[in-house]
C-alpha cells in the first residue's frame, strides 16, 4: 500500500476544475503509452462537479475520446435513465458532450434490464463485462484502470461500499449487488475493494464540512471495514482531492502534497 497523497483547494469549485485538469493530463498520457485509457468514475456531487467542469475545460480536445473506456464504481439499481442513476447523471454532466464510442461506455445493468430485479446476477455480469475486458498485464479479472474515482461519504462510505456491511468484508468477487444500503435506494451495485485496489490511481473526492470527519477517520488508520475509505488505494498512487472544509479536521501537515 502506498502513502495517501493530499491536495487540499480553497473550495469545491475549484477541487472540480483542478481535478478535471489533472485527469485531463492522466488520460492523454496513458494514450500517449498505451494507445488508450481507462477510467473508472463515480457518482455523487463531487463526481458529477468534475464531469461538468471537464465538459467546459478549455483542454478537454486534447483527449482522443473514441479512446476512453469508462467503467462505473457503483450504481443505483434503479430503470435505465432514471435520473437517480450515476451513469444518467454522468451522461447530462459530461458524456453527451464528448465523441465517446459507445461500445467503450460500460455502465452497470439497470433494474429493468435483461436481469429483471437480480441485482446479484446483474453484478454478476458486470464482473464478466470486467473480466472480458481484462488483458494478461491486469494481473487479474478486471482492466488495469488508468485511475479509478471514488466520492467519499459521510459517515466514510465509498463506492456502495458500506461500513461494516458485507460488501466491504468481499475478498474474492469484482463486482456485488448490495442490499440494504443505509441510504437510498437501498439495492445497488458496487465494485469491491479488490477490484478498487487493481487501479494504478485511486482518486478520492472529499468536499464540504459534511466530509471533513470521515476524511480524518478515514486517513486516521482506522480499518477498512469501519471506515471503507481507508481501504481504498491504488497500485502507483493514492490521491486524495479535498477543497478546505472536507480537510479541516486532519492534523497539519496531514500526508505529503501531491505533484501536478
Amino acid at each position: 500500500m502506498n502513502a495517501p497523497q493530499l491536495v487540499v483547494h480553497r473550495d469545491k469549485e475549484l477541487m472540480a476544475q483542478a481535478a478535471a485538469a489533472r485527469l485531463i493530463t492522466r488520460i492523454v498520457d496513458a494514450q500517449a503509452a498505451r494507445g488508450s485509457a481507462s477510467v473508472v468514475l463515480t457518482g455523487g456531487r463531487n463526481g458529477n462537479g468534475l464531469l461538468a467542469a471537464l465538459r467546459s475545460a478549455p483542454a478537454r480536445d486534447a483527449v482522443d475520446w473514441s479512446r476512453l473506456d469508462l467503467w462505473w464504481g457503483d450504481e443505483r439499481f434503479l430503470p435505465e435513465g432514471d435520473p437517480d442513476r450515476n451513469d444518467t447523471q454522468a451522461r447530462a454532466a459530461l458524456l453527451d458532450g464528448v465523441p465517446l464510442d459507445p461500445a467503450r461506455v460500460h455502465p452497470m445493468p439497470a433494474a429493468d434490464g435483461p436481469y429483471g430485479t437480480d441485482v446479484d446476477a446483474a453484478a454478476a455480469a458486470y464482473a464478466r463485462e470486467l473480466a472480458a475486458a481484462a488483458h494478461p498485464e491486469s494481473r487479474g479479472p478486471v482492466p488495469r484502470f488508468d485511475v479509478l474515482m471514488l466520492g467519499v461519504g459521510p459517515d466514510t462510505h465509498v463506492a456502495s461500499l458500506f461500513p461494516e456491511y458485507p460488501a466491504v468484508r468481499e475478498t474474492e468477487r469484482t463486482v456485488v449487488g448490495v442490499h440494504g444500503a443505509p441510504k437510498p435506494p437501498p439495492t445497488r451495485i458496487s465494485l469491491t475493494l479488490p477490484a478498487i485496489r487493481s487501479a494504478r490511481e485511486v482518486w478520492l473526492l472529499a468536499a464540504g464540512e459534511d466530509k471533513a470527519q470521515a476524511a480524518a477517520l478515514a486517513l486516521s488508520g482506522a480499518g477498512e471495514v469501519q471506515a471503507p475509505a481507508a481501504g481504498a488505494y491504488g497500485l502507483a498512487r493514492t490521491l486524495w482531492l479535498l477543497d478546505t472544509a472536507a480537510a479541516a479536521r486532519l492534523p497539519q501537515p496531514p500526508y505529503p502534497t501531491a505533484p501536478a
